[in-house]
């Protein structure tokens, strides 16, 4: 495997969920706001398919911070990585978000298909989850900010 391909990979799900995080937002808030408050086909999902890119997503980006990284090994023997704030960023706070993100998916997502009425402490998770992803998505890396 080669450092670029396995970027290329991590860079080119990124976008797959943004798409995805944005359909279940909307399915999200059009099933929180709607009459019934009963759990739709599209929420469950759009939740199961973010989560399904979320987890390749990690699997991927995690291979590629341990295996292939050149920068986090350089920034770990040198002491820098906790000193620095864009490789802490970047290195630990970015995987240590989208981690937890993920398994907030998880969970929401087993949620979702046990359960026909939706929740509201459901939507504070979902929120959190992707309130998380925002906060720790690498935009400047996606797009050349």
């Amino acid at each position: 495997m080669d450092f670029n391909l396995m970027l290329n990979a991590h860079r080119g799900f990124a976008y797959l969920i943004l798409l995805a995080i944005a359909v279940f937002v909307v399915a999200l808030l059009m099933t929180m706001f709607g009459y019934s408050g009963k759990i739709s086909k599209l929420l469950r999902k759009t939740t199961l398919f973010t989560m399904i890119f979320f987890h390749t997503q990690a699997l991927i980006g995690l291979v590629l911070l341990f295996f292939f990284s050149p920068g986090f090994k350089s920034a770990k023997e040198s002491g820098m990585l906790m000193k620095d704030p864009t490789m802490r960023h970047t290195y630990v706070e970015h995987p240590t978000a989208m981690i937890i993100a993920a398994v907030l998916l998880t969970i929401l997502n087993k949620k979702f298909k046990t359960n026909d009425k939706l929740q509201m402490s459901w939507v504070i998770i979902g929120l959190v989850a992707v309130t998380l992803m925002l906060w720790a998505f690498q935009w400047s890396r996606l797009f050349g900010a």
